[in-house]
Parts: structure tokens; sequence; C-alpha cells
């Protein structure tokens, strides 16, 4: 067997900086990994400009219909930029399931045509991949779908990849504080809707060894809101903000290991924001103080992997960094529940393996 994996991505780009190794695998949604359980992979070429939406769903149905390689599906990690081919799909014109990830809930539109329109798009997709039971509970209460296209995947870490950075931090010589000294330190990553007034208040209260990486435009002429949000929150002197641009998750990923835990502040949404730093941590084997996000699909209080705080709650916020920081052993232990969480559920060799049985049982 063999599919047509589509990315909003460049992949070729995630592909040759995985041969450097310095990008983990499970960007590409465990595309890499499904050789392994019997099925090849076309790898979509991203076009070489930034296009408006129009122009990306042209040129993707373009290079899906006219591939010269033969495939039996197409799998994509989301629908933005397919839209025509599941039109076609939905029309009967193009002949080869499509199994695609969907990062938020379906949702009912207000508009009566578009709940129409809506209902007959999602008639083109034969599997839709949710991050959680949450997100397909919440889609079930739209009558778009048809809900036995609605599953769950375990998306989660590349672990080679993490375990590789560790290597070659004891290598260097380089130990991640990991026993939490008397001034531990807590990283905070990541940009999707994170809310750093309440991070940042948290942490002047505290005065605890805060590391804060805000995504940047380097283009003087364009605006840095991020950056913005952060000088207006006025960081104390315990807290770093470190200014990035571009996607290093190498580079970031070895810092985040020297670490003693990870914290991820978020505003409420309807989908997982800060998932990918979730699996991150999880696979580096660090404890996690993370927003209350019912979508994300780890239960950090009951499988003592990390502490849950409820949205923009500063002092509840002050109460976890101090927990943390003055219990070592209980942190120790969560960061080890984690890596065994990541072991077992949430790494990208077993969302390739999910996958792939979901393509199969297309019995092609």
């Amino acid at each position: 067997m063999k599919v047509y994996f589509y990315h909003t991505q460049n992949i070729q780009y995630c592909l040759r900086r995985m041969a450097e190794g310095e990008f983990p695998s499970h960007f590409l949604y465990g595309a890499c990994h499904l050789v392994d359980n019997g099925i090849d992979v076309v790898y979509h070429r991203s076009p070489k400009h930034e296009l408006s939406r129009l122009k990306t769903a042209l040129y993707t149905a373009w290079r899906v219909l006219t591939c010269r390689e033969h495939y039996d599906a197409l799998y994509a990690t989301h629908y933005k930029g397919l839209e025509l081919v599941v039109l076609l799909r939905a029309l009967g014109l193009f002949r080869k399931p499509i199994i695609v990830w969907h990062h938020q809930p379906i949702v009912k539109s207000k508009s009566r045509l578009r709940e129409l329109l809506g209902r007959f798009f999602y008639k083109g997709f034969d599997r839709l991949i949710f991050f959680s039971q949450k997100l397909v509970d919440d889609s079930l209460k739209a009558p778009k779908a048809d809900p036995r296209k609605l599953v769950v995947g375990h998306w989660g870490a590349d672990l080679a990849f993490y375990d590789k950075i560790k290597a070659e931090l004891k290598a260097e010589q380089i130990s991640p504080s990991h026993h939490l000294t008397p001034s531990p330190s807590f990283i905070a990553t990541g940009k999707e809707q994170r809310d750093q007034p309440t991070l940042i208040e948290a942490f002047n209260r505290t005065g605890r060894h805060l590391i804060l990486y805000i995504g940047i435009n380097p283009n003087p002429n364009v605006p840095n809101p991020n950056l913005e949000a952060v000088e207006r929150c006025e960081p104390a002197d315990n807290i770093d903000v470190v200014k990035i641009c571009g996607l290093l998750p190498y580079e970031i990923a070895r810092e985040v290991a020297k670490a003693d835990c990870v914290v991820i502040c978020c505003h409420r949404t309807r989908y997982t924001a800060g998932l990918t730093t979730v699996v991150e941590a999880l696979a580096l084997g660090l404890p996690v103080i993370c927003s209350r996000n019912p979508q994300i699909p780890v239960d950090f209080d009951r499988l003592g992997c990390g502490i849950s705080v409820d949205y923009g709650d500063v002092e509840g916020w002050q109460r976890a960094v101090e927990y943390i920081a003055t219990h070592p052993d209980e942190a120790r232990l969560m960061g080890e529940r984690g890596r065994a969480l990541a072991e077992q559920m949430f790494n990208d060799e077993r969302c390739a393996k999910e996958v792939a049985e979901w393509i199969k049982q297309f019995g092609l």
C-alpha cells in the first residue's frame, strides 16, 4: 500500500532537518513510520513561495491529481489547503479515501447555508482523527460529520530525538538540573494562545527563575504582538525573556532538557493549545504545570505527571510553582510518570501504527 502525504508545513525542509538530526519526526504525524507498518509514502511538495489560501488549494489539488506515482489513499495533517480535493471527494470525482487530522471540534454554523455547505464538505472525509475524546464529543454535537468517521489518535513525541538530546548534553557534561536546586528553573515555550500576563504576574510574585521564549518577526516594519504583550507586563529580574525567530525545535529542546519544569499557561480555547509542548515535556521526563484545558488528552493531576491550573488563576499558578520548587522528590516522580506515559501512549511510533490501521480498514 502507498499513501499521498499532505502537510501544511514544508515537508522537504522537515525531512532534510530530520536527516541532520535536528528535527523530531512527530511534526510529520507518524508519516515517517508508516513504512514500518507496511505503507509506503509519497510526500507532497510544498510551493516554493507562500501563497494565498485559494492559490494553495489550487496548487495542492494540481499536485495531488497529477501525481505520477500510484497511491491508494490521501493522508493529511490538516484540511487547510486541501479543500478542493475534499470537495472533489464529496462529489465522487476523487476516488481515493481521505484521512485527515482535525484540530478543532466540528461546530454547527449559525447560517443555514453555511451549515448545509459544511455538511456536504464533510462528506469528503473518510476518516477524521482528533487529538482527544473531548474534541470528538464536542464534534458529535454538530450534525456535520458521520460519527463512524470520527476517531481519537494518540499524537506524541519522537522519543529517540529527545533521548539523543539528553545523551548529547550528558556527553557535553551539561547536566540537566532536574534535581530541583534551591533555584529551580522553569521554562515556557510555544506561542499559540499563551496567557503571558497571568504567567508573568505569577512568577513576578514568586521570584522563581523562569525562562520565557517569545517568537518574533525579524522585520522591523512588522509588529510583534507577543513580545509587546510580554513587555507590557514588565517581567521582573527573575524572568529571562528569550526572543526567537523561526522553527527551532532542536535548539529549543536542548534548553528545555536543561530545565526543571515545563510551564504552559494558555487562554481558554476550543482546541489542544499547548499540546506540542506537553508531549515534548513528557518525552524529556519533566514535570508539567499546565492550564486546565479539557481538550488536552493528558489529565496531569490524575496521572501524577504534573499540575493543572484554572485559566487566569494567578494565585493557582503561584501555588503550583512553589509546590514544584519545594517538593523535588515528587517533581522528579512526576517527570518519570510523564516519560512512562510517553512510552506507553504518546509517541510517534504508536501514532503511526494507529494511522496505518485506519488506512488499512478501507481494504485497499
